[in-house]
């Protein structure tokens, strides 16, 4: 079951940069109205001058803030309208160290942000999705939630807790009119570790190593909102890792350490 997507209100967070913000583009050029959500208002002002201000509206609030999603659906119903749909985008990851040397206010941070802000946009807006005619969810996860990268470990279990609460949803959401998307983005060309506050080990500041663009991977997540798609593997890199996850799951285990070791040292 897919959505056609002009004149749909859409909800998106981190719509203020990276992949958050190309899916707002990509949604205003099909003819959506968009509601993006982002803790920065300078980077939601940007973000509204490169689509159509007349298409989006913007709410700088930080998803942590419970109260403030909870408060949201019936703001972006009051400016908008009518909500037809939530993407879930915003992220951060954690300092590229390992466990055993990973703070828990680095721990509490990274799932505060990436499973409990996405679980509460959930929350939030699903009671109201379930009168719409036709509504999706979609959630961003992370080919980290497929096989796990050493030196982001909490980041991994906040993003495969966000899988399992895809799935989850996918199972009891069937037979009513809403559609649930995961998405699972290899690398793509963001400023995530800036926006993070992380320093990646042996990389030059603001030049990410990416395989996809953003835009490309918001356009491949409006493409599985307009078809109903359910699982979204975005890059080769995710594809094939996560073939390999599911033909030989310790071999990629290893791989990915083995890729990893030198960079963090151990």
């Amino acid at each position: 079951m897919g959505m056609h997507i002009a004149e749909k209100v859409l909800v998106v967070t981190g719509g203020g940069n990276g992949i958050g913000r190309e899916v707002v583009l990509e949604l205003v050029r099909r003819g959506a109205r968009v509601a993006a959500v982002d803790r920065r208002p300078e980077f939601l002002k940007k973000t509204s001058r490169l689509a159509s201000p007349d298409r989006v509206v913007s709410y700088a609030i930080d998803i942590t803030d419970r109260p403030a999603v909870f408060d949201l659906p019936a703001r972006v119903t009051a400016d908008l309208g009518q909500v037809d749909g939530v993407v879930n985008v915003a992220g951060i990851i954690q300092p590229f160290v390992p466990i055993n040397d990973l703070s828990m206010e680095d721990i509490d941070r990274v799932m505060a942000v990436n499973f409990w802000g996405t679980m509460s946009m959930v929350k939030a807006f699903l009671p109201t999705l379930l009168t719409r005619p036709d509504a999706c969810i979609v959630n961003v996860s992370s080919m980290g939630a497929l096989v796990p990268v050493p030196g982001q470990g909490a980041y991994g279990a906040s993003k495969a807790a966000v899988r399992l609460l895809t799935e989850c949803l996918f199972a009891e959401l069937q037979g009513t009119r809403i559609s649930v998307t995961e998405v699972f983005p290899g690398a793509v060309g963001t400023h995530i570790s800036e926006n993070s506050g992380v320093e990646v080990p042996g990389m030059p500041a603001g030049a990410p190593p990416a395989m996809t663009s953003a835009a490309d991977a918001a356009q491949s997540i409006v493409d599985a909102m307009e078809r109903g798609t359910f699982r979204v593997l975005i890059g080769r890199d995710a594809r094939n890792l996560d073939r390999l996850s599911r033909i030989a799951p310790e071999r990629a285990i290893t791989l990915v350490a083995q890729r990893m070791k030198k960079m963090l040292g151990l």
